[in-house]
């Protein structure tokens, strides 16, 4: 038998197996898994060599989600003062583009002349997915989780401990946040947020480091121009107050060019309404006694009053936890045993720690600072400036929290600092309850408006009175304003709006121009005083009436015969005009 001759040619290879092309989306999704990836694996490395510390950040997020968005969970239209022009805004922004919402016909978009976009930018992206309340509702919340986020940058700045951060938490519904000042309060910790990053980058200097100081600012410019010059001004205070244990001052160069190349653009093109109205500055140091009635005054409930207190009770007690832990600590340092003599010859001991204390020490300065320049124009600034209302109680606010930053770090010792971190966490639940049983009340009070406004068709021309103020326990109304839900949910024009005072991102367009469709204009404070409603002089241009009145509302349009009642739910009474969509 002879052995089989061996084929001419070898069996040809397998051919490799082709792999598919990745998507865009795919290699999107890996990008991002990639960068999120070292993160998350340097946070649970972080959280195997301190347990602790890990469970103390979780009760800081978890506190400060329940102290922001309950209250605005419980509520379908929560009760401040502005947050339903707010809504309209952010909704004008979001279908400005779409004919059927009438947007277009009526607004002109100015985001650079009256740079207050963030929130409603957020808002209009959130509406994208959401539903407009829900989206609005979103959107508040990121503004007041600003403080505990920016405190906790600050600091880190300083050198302790972030989980101070939940002192921010502490302010959230302070008086200016139930009267809608959003952009205030978001302003408030970006510029804590700011002052932070820019210790970090003079300290240690890193692109990324002048990238988030960079983009923290243009942050603040556009959620509240008027405090952006002070923080310019904190940013290079901070780095010359720590220059002597730095050296250092190049790095703040260039993340400060982009934010004022935007200010310098501003100033040329801002509107008439936002140049600076002329005033005489002087101190008041009476208005030191009114600082309590300007923090937590917002309801009628007297379980604020009593929330404020325990809350100061509680951080106090915190307060003095550090104290002792710092005193136990030092008193620790000063019985060590002395150092063994140096060796002759041996090298010097580094320098870094003694410059790290040194920057410590002086950092300590800047918050206080900042604290001083606010009080002072608490003290010194008028209640009004041109159309700018309630200017001066904002200031304390400021003043108060950026005083936050002069409390001590936490102690080292676990059996103090978790004490400590769970009392000012307390501090913040106490007043976060109060709101949240205050707004679920509100929600009872608002069933009604829910109710009539579902007989509203999409893009109605709405005038709206409100004469009755009563159901809530609110100690400032927050009805003046709730009809510009309506708009902010279906479109169409209002008899009031904010635009008509051109401090908005969105202001009416002229009159006059090709296509313009804009609501007849209306007296000064139009909307607070509705008995000057005439049909004859001021109903004409629209088709829906809706009015807040306990006691009926047929008499306001007896001399129209065109506008006939539709329905009446509760205190609301809605009506049209004959013929009218």
């Amino acid at each position: 038998m002879g052995t089989p001759s061996p084929s001419a040619e070898p069996p040809a290879a397998p051919a490799p197996a082709r792999r598919a092309p990745s998507s865009p989306l795919r290699r999107a999704a890996g990008a991002a898994v990639g960068a999120l990836s070292g993160p998350l694996r340097r946070a649970a490395g972080a959280a195997r060599r301190a347990p602790l510390g890990a469970a103390l950040a979780l009760v800081v997020v978890a506190a400060s989600v329940y102290v922001i968005a309950l209250p605005l969970a419980v509520a379908r239209y929560p009760p401040m003062t502005d947050l339903p022009f707010h809504a309209a805004q952010t909704a004008a922004l979001r279908h400005y583009l779409d004919p059927a919402w009438h947007f277009r016909e009526q607004f002109a978009l100015q985001p650079l002349a009256v740079p207050y976009m963030s929130m409603y930018a957020l808002g209009a992206l959130l509406m994208l997915v959401l539903p407009p309340v829900a989206a609005v509702k979103v959107a508040a919340a990121a503004m007041l989780a600003l403080l505990p986020a920016g405190l906790a940058v600050l600091f880190h700045g300083l050198k302790r401990s972030p989980l101070l951060g939940v002192l921010g938490l502490v302010l959230v519904w302070c008086n200016l946040t139930h009267w809608g000042f959003l952009n205030h309060m978001g302003a408030l910790g970006l510029f804590a947020m700011v002052v932070g990053l820019t210790l970090l980058l003079v300290d240690r200097p890193s692109r990324g480091r002048q990238i988030a100081l960079a983009l923290a600012l243009v942050a603040l410019f556009f959620t509240h121009v008027f405090r952006f010059p002070f923080a310019i001004a904190a940013v290079v205070g901070a780095a010359i107050v720590v220059f002597p244990a730095t050296r250092r001052l190049r790095p703040i160069a260039l993340p400060l060019a982009p934010s004022l190349v935007l200010f310098a653009a501003w100033l040329a093109v801002r509107t008439d309404t936002l140049h600076a109205a002329p005033f005489a500055p002087a101190l008041h140091w009476e208005r030191l006694g009114e600082v309590p009635s300007l923090l937590f005054t917002s309801f009628t409930d007297p379980a604020e009053a009593a929330a404020a207190r325990r809350a100061a009770r509680l951080v106090l007690a915190a307060l003095l936890v550090c104290v002792g832990g710092a005193a136990v600590q030092l008193a620790a340092s000063m019985s060590a045993p002395a150092p063994p003599p140096a060796v002759p010859d041996a090298a010097p001991p580094p320098a870094a720690d003694a410059r790290q204390r040194a920057f410590a020490r002086l950092a300590a300065l800047v918050p206080i600072a900042c604290a001083a320049v606010f009080l002072g124009l608490f003290l010194s600034l008028p209640l009004q400036i041109g159309l700018w209302w309630y200017v001066y109680p904002r200031e304390i606010v400021a003043a108060l929290f950026l005083a936050l930053g002069a409390f001590p770090d936490l102690p080292r010792s676990p059996w103090l600092k978790a004490p400590a971190v769970l009392a000012l966490a307390a501090a913040a639940i106490s007043l976060g309850d109060v709101a949240r049983d205050n707004y679920r009340r509100f929600d009872h009070s608002t069933r009604d408006f829910d109710a009539i406004i579902a007989r509203i068709p999409p893009a109605p021309r709405l005038l709206y009175l409100v004469f009755d103020h009563g159901g809530s326990t609110r100690a400032t109304t927050p009805f003046i304003h709730l009809p510009a839900w309506v708009q902010a949910t279906r479109g169409g024009w209002l008899s009031f709006h904010f635009a008509v005072w051109d401090a908005s991102p969105i202001a009416y367009r002229p009159r006059a121009e090709p296509g313009a469709v804009v609501p007849p204009p209306t007296p000064l404070r139009w909307e607070w005083t509705p008995e000057k409603f005439d049909v004859r002089r001021h109903g004409a241009f629209f088709d829906w009436f809706l009015v807040r009145r306990r006691a009926g509302a047929d008499h306001l349009f007896a001399k129209d015969p065109s506008i006939v009642p539709v329905d009446h739910v509760g205190d609301w009474w809605l009506y049209r005009r004959a013929g009218a969509p």
